[in-house]
């Protein structure tokens, strides 16, 4: 049937997505799940069926076209695989019209690199977000091209928020927050994996010593947001003179903790630099 044009409200905002992976699943179910945008609005394209059938699932449209996502949506996320995507840009570049808005999840490919293969009109904005947006605790920063106005990074915003915290940033943040968060889940993921060890080894059940660790990594993390407080200030708080805190926090302390996540975080940033070089 035919399928309106432009309309910028939520209900009336038509979204595709060219790539189907991790990532865009994620995406889509923290919009979906907080009624931001019907499923019935929503079109997802890849070249095969593996990663549709979840689509299908949730109540998407799906297609093997990439052009037939760009002629039905005005906000067109591009979640493919960084080296595929120029073959898509040009194959989608004859369809984008100045009522589309295409936000870009692929890693390592620059606003500039966007804007030059794309009509030079467009409006493009570039999204890093992480895994947790499956669950709405996502954390992702984007960054506007020089087409992008206050409407449209609102509309990004108020869409993603949905999916976790978002923040506009400038575009050189993108590859440190690709080091801090979209790789740091896995760092908190590999702590988690220790504590649970931990308590195992001092008599625990595995399952229920998993099931503490994540709460508590949980409830640290919502205490930082909802307090504000510098973490310093509140690690001081738990620990009382001579209590066990201390005795656990100078274990930490002798392998070098701090010292070794400052490094992982380095360690992706200059990856993610790399990447964006190849």
């Amino acid at each position: 049937g035919a399928w309106p044009r432009v309309a910028m409200e939520a209900s009336e905002l038509w979204v595709g997505f060219v790539g189907a992976g991790r990532m865009a699943g994620g995406l889509v179910r923290g919009l979906l799940q907080a009624g931001k945008v019907p499923a019935s609005n929503i079109v997802a394209s890849a070249p095969s069926d593996k990663n549709l059938d979840a689509w299908r699932e949730l109540g998407c449209r799906t297609t093997h076209c990439n052009l037939e996502v760009v002629h039905r949506s005005t906000l067109v996320f591009l979640a493919t695989k960084p080296h595929i995507l120029p073959g898509v840009l040009e194959e989608i570049r004859p369809a984008v019209g100045s009522h589309h808005i295409v936000v870009s999840l692929v890693a390592g490919v620059t606003i500039q690199t966007l804007q030059r293969l794309l009509p030079p009109w467009t409006k493009v904005l570039r999204i890093m977000p992480n895994l947790p947006c499956v669950v709405q605790a996502g954390a992702m920063v984007f960054s506007r091209g020089s087409n992008a106005g206050d409407e449209e990074a609102a509309l990004l915003k108020s869409l993603l928020s949905s999916c976790g915290l978002c923040e506009e940033v400038p575009e050189s943040y993108i590859d440190i927050h690709t080091g801090l968060s979209g790789s740091g889940v896995a760092y908190v993921y590999l702590f988690a994996e220790a504590l649970a060890e931990g308590a195992v080894k001092m008599g625990m059940p595995g399952a229920l010593a998993s099931r503490i660790a994540a709460q508590t990594l949980l409830g640290a993390a919502k205490m930082l947001l909802e307090t504000g407080e510098h973490p310093a200030k509140l690690r001081g708080d738990v620990c009382t003179p001579g209590g066990t805190t201390i005795y656990a926090l100078h274990q930490l302390e002798k392998g070098a903790l701090r010292a070794t996540v400052m490094d992982a975080v380095e360690a992706a940033t200059n990856r993610a630099c790399d990447m964006a070089k190849d």
